[in-house]
């Protein structure tokens, strides 16, 4: 059975979205016939390379709301991270452009390493608080994944898995989706939403049933 998760390394959510995934799955009798793999989201497509301002600032005003409700939103999303040992550090994070960091995960894709680096550009971004498109962090992390750093400079250096990118985007929006993590099960259940893991846990139960009935 297949898993597409769209997702954004800038999006918070999607950071907890994987992680009460994980949860889901690992309580899932057929996990081992799960084939999971993360689809292109930006946010921000025009997002520069590098962001100063701080989080809460720029939750504020993205949504329009005060920088006291921008707060609360930020203590409900750390305690929701909290939950399920994600380590949200708002004071530090400033998630910028995401698109070279999608074009390197679709490269870690082809060499079975896409969920690895997942968790690490995740962790590097809202943890460390590290650029999201410095290309010397991201060839580390790209090695750290176990993967060979030359490679990942190599199609960093050029315009390597843009196509790719562009084609999960382009998929997005013919699903109607305009926000993540967005799930889709096998083509046909769609989940919207950092939804709790028990949720997405029957989820996947009716969408393994669903697959198992249309097969036989």
């Amino acid at each position: 059975m297949k898993v597409e998760i769209w997702s954004d390394v800038a999006c918070p959510w999607c950071y907890i979205g994987k992680r009460r995934f994980e949860a889901a799955l690992a309580r899932f009798e057929h996990r081992d016939e799960v084939d999971v793999r993360w689809r292109s989201f930006e946010l921000d497509p025009s997002a520069p390379p590098v962001r100063d301002q701080p989080y809460a600032e720029r939750l504020a005003a993205k949504y329009g709301t005060t920088l006291a409700q921008a707060e609360d939103t930020i203590d409900t999303m750390i305690g929701a991270g909290a939950a399920h040992g994600v380590v949200l550090r708002f004071d530090k994070a400033r998630p910028a452009n995401t698109f070279d960091a999608h074009r390197l995960l679709h490269f870690a894709a082809e060499h079975g390493a896409q969920h690895d680096l997942k968790e690490r550009l995740f962790r590097s971004t809202f943890t460390k608080g590290a650029s999201t498109s410095d290309i010397e962090i991201l060839v580390a992390l790209a090695a750290d994944a176990g993967l060979d750093p030359d490679e990942a400079r190599a199609v960093l250096a050029g315009d390597a898995y843009a196509e790719d990118v562009r084609a999960d985007e382009r998929r997005a929006a013919e699903l109607g989706i305009t926000s993540v993590p967005f799930f889709v099960f096998d083509e046909t259940f769609g989940v919207a939403g950092a939804q709790p893991p028990e949720l997405l846990l029957q989820v996947l139960e009716e969408a393994y049933v669903a697959t198992a009935q249309s097969s036989s």
